[in-house]
């Protein structure tokens, strides 16, 4: 599998180029709650609710005193507003509770999987919001998995998975060094433009020659119309 994917993140990088990353890594506290807010809705909608709240809210503590309604007027933007304020609430509150403040700093001692085992002991934070955490804020060598890699991964029969969980975990035993950025980010420009969950485009696809998915669709062409900005990567 590792020879198979440094094949793919190549081919990936061929066609889209490197993935371009924020001069300066964000804190592991905004970096989680931007990637709570990016659930379900698209990057330039979860940017937005993102600048929304720490624009009405100077800091984290700001927005554990006020009132969730407070919030949700701030994120509306992206969606599902009444989950998503409940979410920072809780995160912040638990967090309070558990280090007496509104830093994630503890975790910069931990290791990779204390890590996750530690950010998914809050309630609501699953293991693709923690990985995101790990490769976007720490820059640590660790894949996130959302549905995109997910779908792509086993269309391309690199896993033959169930859930996005046990893609992250089969993938990331064995991703080589150094690539786990620019193939998270090019996997989901793939599955954006190419490997769509319906209606997939196979003609121009990257990874066409490699790809195990039948039947293959290689009769309509990708107009390319999707814009590679990626939230985390502008936190």
């Amino acid at each position: 599998m590792e020879k198979l994917l440094k094949s793919i993140n190549q081919k990936l990088l061929n066609h889209f180029g490197k993935p371009p990353r924020a001069e300066k890594l964000p804190q592991p506290i905004d970096l989680l709650i931007a990637t709570i807010l990016s659930q379900n809705t698209n990057d330039r909608n979860s940017y937005k609710a993102y600048q929304n709240l720490i624009g009405r809210f100077k800091t984290w503590e700001e927005v554990n005193k006020a009132k969730r309604i407070s919030v949700e007027k701030e994120i509306k933007v992206a969606g599902l507003g009444l989950q998503k304020s409940t979410a920072i609430k809780n995160l912040l509150n638990q967090l309070y509770e558990k280090v007496g403040s509104f830093s994630l700093d503890n975790i910069l001692e931990m290791n990779n999987i204390e890590t996750i085992d530690y950010l998914t002991s809050f309630k609501g934070i699953g293991v693709k919001t923690a990985s995101c955490v790990l490769l976007f804020s720490l820059d640590k060598n660790i894949c996130p998995v959302d549905t995109h890699v997910h779908r792509t991964m086993n269309r391309i029969g690199v896993v033959q998975t169930k859930n996005p969980d046990k893609t992250f975990s089969q993938i990331n035993e064995n991703l080589p060094s150094g690539i786990a950025h620019s193939l998270h980010t090019n996997l989901i420009r793939l599955g954006r433009e190419y490997c769509t969950p319906k209606n997939y485009k196979c003609k121009n696809c990257p990874v066409v020659k490699i790809c195990k998915h039948t039947p293959k669709n290689l009769e309509s062409k990708n107009k390319n119309n999707d814009r590679p900005f990626m939230l985390l990567d502008s936190v």
